[in-house]
């Protein structure tokens, strides 16, 4: 599939049309932020990390009849999506109490949750990417009531099939944030599964193998991308 013009550029990403104008091109960047963008770095290695981790995990969720927007791939650092309209909210799940959670709330760093938390938060970079309840995602005509009942339910489900698929590689999904898209009026995951959108852990000794590493100047990110794509790829 040729690219096109270039459509979008964010921090981690960029879009290309294509011939098809149903179909998009997306290549994943070195380029590594944090902080809404306050941080700025370059990992070598992790746009081919995060593109072969989010096509493993794209496709282990379309053997569960999640649709995603992920069409296959194209080259080390590149896969073919569906275009569709990108619902300005992410979805947020957290398993295991960390970052701003801990921050937030009397929650202590590790504590495993009984019960999942799922929030949301507006996809605004001038805002710093503020958290909403689904009143102000009304209000704000972001998406009605049945998509974020049907945002809920999904992310609640892939959070089901990721743990699992992590918990049997040795791996600990702390928490993770999803976008979605409408494609024919059905809700569908879409961006990318990553360490750059995912905390992950070492189940044995909680050591961080996503951007955590990035965001506090832990070292060695290249490395832990590697080895949750290694172990992802494990049977």
């Amino acid at each position: 599939m040729e690219k096109k013009g270039l459509l979008y550029e964010g921090k981690a990403k960029k879009l290309y049309l294509t011939e098809d104008e149903t179909l998009l091109v997306q290549e994943f960047k070195d380029d590594a932020t944090a902080f809404n963008g306050a941080k700025k770095g370059v990992i070598s290695g992790k746009g081919e990390y995060n593109c072969s981790i989010s096509t493993i995990l794209f496709e282990y969720l379309e053997s569960y009849h999640i649709s995603t927007h992920f069409v296959r791939r194209l080259s080390p650092t590149e896969m073919l999506v569906s275009r569709m309209e990108i619902i300005q909210l992410e979805a947020v799940i957290r398993n295991i109490a960390t970052g701003s959670l801990v921050k937030r709330l009397p929650f202590q760093e590790g504590d495993v949750l009984e019960y999942p938390i799922f929030e949301l938060y507006l996809k605004n970079d001038e805002l710093g990417d503020p958290l909403v309840n689904e009143y102000h995602a009304l209000a704000l005509q972001l998406a009605c009531p049945d998509e974020i009942r049907a945002m809920f339910r999904l992310t609640s489900k892939i959070n089901a099939i990721l743990r699992s698929y992590f918990e049997r590689r040795g791996l600990m999904l702390v928490d993770f944030k999803l976008e979605f898209g409408r494609e024919q009026g059905e809700l569908v995951a879409a961006d990318e599964i990553s360490p750059d959108t995912c905390r992950i852990w070492d189940r044995k000794t909680h050591k961080k193998l996503d951007k955590d590493r990035f965001r506090f100047d832990m070292g060695g990110v290249d490395k832990a991308y590697q080895e949750v794509l290694e172990r992802l790829s494990n049977a």
